[in-house]
């Protein structure tokens, strides 16, 4: 079978506990290449997990011929200087979620895909699950009518000391959890955002840490949302949430965003409830699986620029609203 040989750039948590994991369940996936800003922190990475190569440097990585895609989970401020870098030397790019601090720099990374022959996409792995596909079909047969109203919720626990509670990494909840939220929502309504009223509440390192939001869209549909860290401390504490309500009826789910295993939602209108139960595999192997086809059979990212540029622009009118 052709495989695609990747390469990580850095040795984030997310890489070890998601996508690593998903790199060894992936059908098209050749865990390759690892980079840290160090040697020694790559080679242990590399002993542990697999890797052929290990470099102690970014570039060293991305100058690597045999490497022919990369992963980003770098700190978000630093997402278009990687992904701009990996895609000047021709490598097709998963790039952690929030692709870009703002949506001019997500048109700036596209431009620079699109002038090199190569794909970009932005590593929403829950997005390419059968659970959010069932959702969606549910959706357009018309069960419970037109949407007339979402409403989500990603809340974690707090941290003491993370790169999320600083502004200057692109920290705060709306960049780290509500990206969720928004993508979910636009998955499912099929319009565009009207107008956004939200608000939130500060650190004092400067980034929101709880943060609630109103959406409007054209078809007049609305959407809210609540994002935060502020279960404790260093808890493990989560909740997750997603109500979508129709002319016709609703479904309830509470399924935490980026799941595995055996899950559920229920549908309740005039003639009863249903309850869906859908076989989810990990979801990064998902994401990876996908854009290797990209590469090897000429597949389109299942997370389209157009897609990921509306989410951007999305943020950043909330961010706007929030005085972020």
């Amino acid at each position: 079978m052709q495989k695609v040989k990747w390469g990580i750039l850095g040795t984030a948590n997310i890489a070890r506990w998601a996508t690593i994991p998903g790199m060894k369940l992936s059908e098209y996936c050749e865990m390759y290449a690892i980079a840290g800003r160090s040697l020694e922190k790559a080679e242990s990475f590399k002993k542990e997990y697999g890797f052929e190569k290990a470099y102690g440097s970014y570039e060293e990585l991305l100058n690597d011929e045999n490497v022919q895609a990369v992963y980003v989970p770098l700190p978000n401020d630093i997402h278009i200087k990687w992904v701009k870098a990996a895609l000047e030397k021709k490598k097709h790019v998963l790039c952690e979620k929030p692709l870009a601090m703002n949506a001019e720099e997500a048109i700036e990374m596209y431009v620079t895909a699109e002038a090199n022959g190569v794909n970009l996409m932005e590593a929403y792995a829950y997005l390419h699950s059968p659970y959010v596909a069932s959702l969606k079909k549910d959706i357009e047969s018309g069960i419970i009518g037109e949407v007339n109203y979402i409403d989500t919720a990603f809340i974690t626990q707090g941290y003491k000391e993370d790169f999320r509670l600083h502004k200057e990494f692109g920290g705060g909840a709306m960049y780290d959890l509500g990206c969720y939220c928004t993508t979910m929502i636009l998955s499912l309504i099929n319009s565009d955002p009207e107008f956004v009223k939200a608000t939130a509440e500060f650190t004092d390192l400067g980034v929101d840490f709880a943060t609630a939001g109103l959406i409007r869209f054209k078809n007049g549909a609305r959407a809210s949302f609540n994002v935060g860290m502020i279960l404790g401390d260093n808890s493990n504490s989560r909740f997750d949430r997603l109500y979508i309500h129709g002319t016709k009826g609703s479904i309830r789910s509470e399924v935490e965003y980026n799941q595995a295993g055996n899950l559920s939602y229920r549908i309740f209108t005039v003639d009863g409830t249903v309850e869906r139960k859908i076989d989810v595999p990990q979801n990064y192997s998902l994401e990876l699986d996908q854009l290797s086809k990209c590469i090897l059979f000429g597949e389109k990212p299942f997370i389209s620029q157009e897609f990921s540029i509306k989410n951007a622009e999305l943020i950043d009118s909330v961010l706007k609203e929030i005085g972020y």
